[in-house]
Parts: C-alpha cells; sequence; structure tokens
C-alpha cells in the first residue's frame, strides 16, 4: 500500500489542472484491497472523443492491457475505468472475464458500445479480481462526475506511490488555444519498455486516432521509455491519451505527425509526458536522489539509450549514488556491460559537470572533493562520451537505498 514517508524529491504541491471540455471524473472506495480510500476511478469522456495508447511489451501482461490492446484498433473511447489494490494479471480466463463483465456493465451506464471502455489495473498479481465491487459502484461514481476532479482522480489509482502526479500544459493548434491535462501512478517495477506504469492524458483538441497515437509513442520514446527505478517491467505498463475535440474543429488536410501546424502541440505533449515519467522516478520506491544520465558518442541514439540504462538499472551504481560515492569505476563496468559499442581508450565520465575520467583512464586533474558537494545534492547529473560515433541519448533513474527493500519487502503483507 502507499507509504507513509512522502518522497523528498516530491513536488511541493499538487499542479492546478483546469477543467478540460468532454472530461468529467469520479472515483470510489470499494475495499478491493485498500481500507478508507478512493480505489477506483472512472473517467467519462465526450461521444467520439479519440484514443491512442502505449502498452507494456511485457510477455505477461494483464487481462485489462489486453483488452486496450484490442480496443485501440476502434480509435474511439468514452469511458476509463481503474481500479488500484489488484492487477488483474496472471488471472488466466478469470481476468478475461472481468474485464468483459466491467466493460459491459459500464457501456450500458454510459450509453455506448464495451468497444468504447478502457481499463486499467494496478497492485498485486496473481489473485483474481472480482468484479462485483466495481460494478456495483458505478450508480455511485455517475452520480458524483465532475470535471474539477483531478486530483482525486490521481490519488485513486496510487498503490506504493508517495504522492499524486500530474501535469498540465497549454499549445496552439491551428489558431486555437489547447490544455493537455495528465495524471499517472507508478513508484516500483519500473522499467517501462513501452510508457509508464499506468500514464492518463486528456487534451480538448482535435486530432485523428492515428495521429494522435503517432504523437503519443514519439513522446512515450522519449520520456517514459527513459526511466527506470528498479529495471522490472510490469505487466499492467499502460499510457492512453483521449482528445476530445471540444476546443475547436479539427484542421483540414492534417495528415502526418510532421506536418508544421503540429508543433506546438507535439512539445506541449513531449513536455507534459516529460514531466509525468520524472514524477514517477522521483517517487522510486526509497527514493532519495533523482539521477540524469546522458550518453554521448555512441553508434547510434538506440545504443545510447541501452548504455544509458545499464548505467541506470545498475545495483551497484545506484546504491553508490545512495551512499554519495563518487564511485565512477562502476559506472565504467556498466558501459562494458551494455553490449553496446565503446572505445574504452576514448571513454569520458563527468559528474555534476567535472571531468572524472578521459582517454580510458583517471582524469590527471580529477580531485574527489570537487564533486562531493554535488554527490550531497538531491539531483545527480552523469554524462559519459563512449567514442564511437554520434549517437544521443538522456535517461533517468533514482538511487537506491534500503527503504526500497522495506516497501517490497512487506508489499503483500
Amino acid at each position: 500500500m502507499a507509504s507513509n514517508v512522502r518522497s523528498p524529491l516530491a513536488p511541493e504541491e499538487f499542479p492546478v489542472l483546469p477543467p478540460l471540455d468532454g472530461v468529467t471524473f469520479a472515483v470510489a472506495e470499494t475495499g478491493i484491497r485498500y481500507k478508507n480510500r478512493p480505489d477506483v476511478l472512472l473517467a467519462l469522456v465526450a461521444p467520439g472523443t479519440s484514443v491512442a495508447g502505449v502498452l507494456t511489451t511485457s510477455k505477461s501482461r494483464s487481462a485489462p492491457v489486453d483488452w486496450c490492446a484490442e480496443k485501440l484498433k476502434g480509435g474511439t473511447a468514452r469511458a476509463l475505468i481503474v481500479n488500484s489494490g489488484n492487477a488483474n494479471a496472471f488471472t488466466g480466463s478469470a481476468g478475461v472475464k472481468t474485464v468483459t463483465q466491467v466493460a459491459k456493465a459500464l457501456a450500458a451506464k454510459a450509453g455506448c458500445k464495451p468497444q468504447e471502455i478502457f481499463q486499467a489495473s494496478t497492485g498485486v498479481i496473481g489473485e483474481p479480481l472480482n468484479p462485483a465491487p466495481i460494478v456495483n459502484a458505478l450508480p455511485q461514481l455517475f452520480g458524483a462526475l465532475r470535471g474539477d476532479a483531478w486530483a482525486e482522480a490521481a490519488r485513486a489509482i496510487m498503490t506504493t506511490d508517495t504522492f499524486p502526479k500530474a501535469a498540465t500544459r497549454k499549445a496552439r493548434l491551428g489558431g486555437v488555444s489547447v490544455t493537455l491535462n495528465g495524471i499517472a501512478k507508478g513508484s516500483g517495477m519500473i522499467a517501462p519498455d513501452m510508457a509508464t506504469m499506468l500514464s492518463f492524458v486528456f487534451t480538448d483538441a482535435a486530432l485523428p486516432p492515428r495521429l494522435l497515437q503517432k504523437l503519443l509513442a514519439k513522446s512515450a520514446a522519449q520520456s517514459f521509455n527513459c526511466i527506470t527505478v528498479d529495471g522490472d517491467t510490469s505487466t499492467s505498463d499502460t499510457l492512453l491519451m483521449f482528445a476530445t475535440g471540444k476546443a475547436g474543429p479539427a484542421l483540414k488536410g492534417l495528415k502526418s505527425e510532421a506536418d508544421p501546424r503540429l508543433k506546438d502541440f507535439s512539445r506541449a505533449l513531449d513536455d507534459l509526458c516529460k514531466d509525468l515519467a520524472l514524477q514517477v522516478v522521483k517517487d522510486g520506491e526509497g527514493a532519495e536522489k533523482l539521477i540524469e544520465i546522458t550518453v554521448t558518442g555512441a553508434e547510434n541514439d538506440k545504443a545510447a539509450r541501452k548504455i544509458g540504462m545499464a548505467i541506470a538499472n545498475s545495483p551497484l551504481v545506484k546504491t553508490a549514488i545512495a551512499g554519495e560515492d563518487a564511485n565512477w569505476g562502476r559506472i565504467v563496468m556498466a558501459i562494458g556491460k551494455s553490449g553496446e559499442k565503446a572505445i574504452r581508450d576514448k571513454l569520458k565520465i563527468w559528474i555534476g559537470g567535472v571531468q572524472l575520467a578521459k582517454n580510458g583512464m583517471k582524469a590527471p586533474d580529477y580531485r574527489e572533493a570537487e564533486i562531493m558537494p554535488h554527490m550531497k545534492g538531491r539531483s545527480i547529473v552523469i554524462k559519459t562520451d563512449v567514442g564511437v560515433g554520434k549517437g544521443r541519448a538522456t535517461v533517468w533513474t533514482c538511487d537506491l537505498t534500503h527503504r526500497y527493500i522495506d516497501i517490497n519487502g512487506s508489499y503483500r503483507s
């Protein structure tokens, strides 16, 4: 369940998200696993809303993920239902039955087809999810729908999170001002390889599903797909985006995501996704420090990302940073194990802007005392050049403290 200890990296306050035309929320306490806290979220979107999604690449993905993967083919949405506490993963035919029953009941209440219902679940794996508490809560949820319940929505999807995560951005699209709002949850089992644990983005822009999908996939690739807490890809990772079209009519002749009229919207979406992704890292289970790792000089961008993630997922690197130890030898180790090309005798490493290694050796003028103030801070910046080509990537992670063991050692108890 959610930790009582708020992450020291958490933002000071929940952001102000404006109401978004065509989107309303409601939450309910159903007791699926947690007591005396909301654990089900309903988001109702306007008829004809476009939907896009990026889903986990796990080979043991949950029943809700399978459901969303199939329904995304339709391109339109009417409602989203999310529960926390039970992932409905590794539940076989029972899991399929649950998502089907919930979708049919919600569709009947919303006056739409089950194909326009999207679902997500997060929590314990391997325990059947009884659909009754969710279905029985639908009348209450529909009676409580509001356009300003962003904070309640973000809290209802939390598990081990210590703070609710949200962000908002404005953009211009064809001379019209549009809004993008998003919420996310995630704290552990974070190595998405798709999107994030759970994240839902809403906009009042009018965009066709095909273009929305391309824009979202691009944003995920440079934000959610560039974070890790513990190297574990969840069975339930789901990123969905809904575009209600209420801000104004769709632009004529809009066929490509490279259309210059989409530039500002794309910028805002990229920024929003990065904001949400970094909030997930900042809430990494037991995290005390945010770590940014930039890799340059790789064979290509894909290789750079792989090297960056090898550093970011190294328990030795992460524990050294937790102990405020500038042990750059562990970074060298992680680069070497990545499997990507790196020229040892051209290798360079910086931490906090201070060069520790150059030409495959310790930098002659490096003095560890220079870097200690940076190591004691909340944000650690690592840069390495592997001397091969022009590939570049930036990834983010957090340190690994004993509290990660404390949280996960008692997760089901």
